[in-house]
């Protein structure tokens, strides 16, 4: 992350003229990074760095996390295949597998099965 004298340099220095190149060299930063303030300075008047990601909590699957939870409590070796697929038909969401395990992770559910562990309770 680039601290904020450098933000702060590049945006002025930009306004008072001397052009992206010699700003970008002057600074050691990209022609594009140079660019990128001023049009951030220009549309928010702050060169504060914007929020980042998702910050959880309103994705797709937050709308059927109680029911994920329920489903997981109901049949505890439930794998994530069968996780998607009663998804998809129950739930109607279409949703990859790595982004429900990341869900099932938040939500403290991981367990790794061990194929020795189900050979010796079937036996």
């Amino acid at each position: 992350m680039l601290r904020d004298a450098t933000r702060t340099g590049v945006s002025y220095r930009r306004a008072i003229g001397p052009s992206a190149m010699a700003n970008a060299a002057q600074f050691r930063v990209s022609i594009k990074f140079v660019n990128d303030m001023v049009i951030l300075k220009r549309t928010t008047g702050s060169l504060e760095a914007r929020k980042q990601g998702n910050c959880g909590g309103h994705g797709k699957l937050a709308g059927v996390a109680d029911w994920i939870g329920r489903r997981i409590r109901e049949k505890r070796d439930l794998t994530l295949d069968e996780l998607v697929v009663e998804l998809r038909k129950v739930q109607r969401v279409e949703a990859h597998r790595v982004s429900i395990w990341r869900h099932l992770r938040d939500l403290g559910l991981t367990h790794k099965k061990r194929l020795a562990r189900h050979l010796a309770e079937a036996a």
